[in-house]
């Protein structure tokens, strides 16, 4: 029961009585008044009550998730999705068999099905909202894997004291890099190219 159309004597108690109807807060609903109550002759012959009409507003990770799950389905991989908050917005974890197809060469069909839950779920909220997607804990593993090529390239560009470009990478993953690499003496690092193709440039700090 997501929607009810309930009565009382005033809006407000017509109002509180479809949120006790639907379990639910005043912050999480929608509300439409129908009918104002209306007073009949010497306040009691012809007395009419209010009436409203109460809607719970559509949760926006609850939304993501089922247009996840739909996608994922149609993929022919049936998923879990294990939801909790970080410090940086929502981790959707991704939990079932053949995950490999929705992670896809370099995570970019992890990608690419992230930014489609993103969308969908900012439709429906009202303050913006990042979602994460992981599956097999495949984030940390690819930060793990971006810091240690940082670093072997970052070597790589004093020892031979020329620029290593890297492969186009998402904002993240350059993110990483830079991190990676923005305390190693003698190394520095830019940004080149238009999205998305862009891409790192890793040199050595005097050329």
């Amino acid at each position: 029961m997501k929607k009810i159309t309930v009565s009382g004597k005033t809006v407000d108690e017509a109002v509180q009585s479809a949120i006790a109807q639907l379990k639910t807060t005043r912050e999480r609903v929608s509300i439409q008044v129908l009918e104002e109550p209306q007073k009949g002759f010497l306040g009691l012959i012809g007395t009419k009550p209010a009436v409203v009409e109460v809607e719970i507003k559509p949760d926006a990770a609850e939304e993501a998730i089922k247009f996840l799950q739909d996608v994922t389905a149609n993929m022919g991989v049936t998923i879990e999705v294990e939801q909790r908050e970080t410090k940086d917005g929502i981790l959707f974890d991704l939990k079932g068999a053949g995950l490999g197809v929705l992670i896809g060469k370099r995570g970019q069909t992890l990608d690419s099905l992230q930014y489609l839950v993103n969308l969908v779920a900012n439709r429906y909220s009202e303050q913006y909202l990042r979602i994460v997607l992981d599956a097999e804990n495949y984030r940390d593993r690819r930060k793990e894997s971006l810091e240690q090529l940082a670093k072997r390239l970052g070597n790589k560009a004093v020892r031979t004291r020329k620029e290593v470009i890297l492969e186009p990478m998402n904002a993240l993953e350059r993110k990483i890099i830079h991190t990676a690499l923005q305390d190693i003496k003698g190394v520095k690092t830019y940004s080149e190219g238009v999205e998305p193709n862009r891409r790192i440039v890793v040199a050595p700090a005097k050329m």
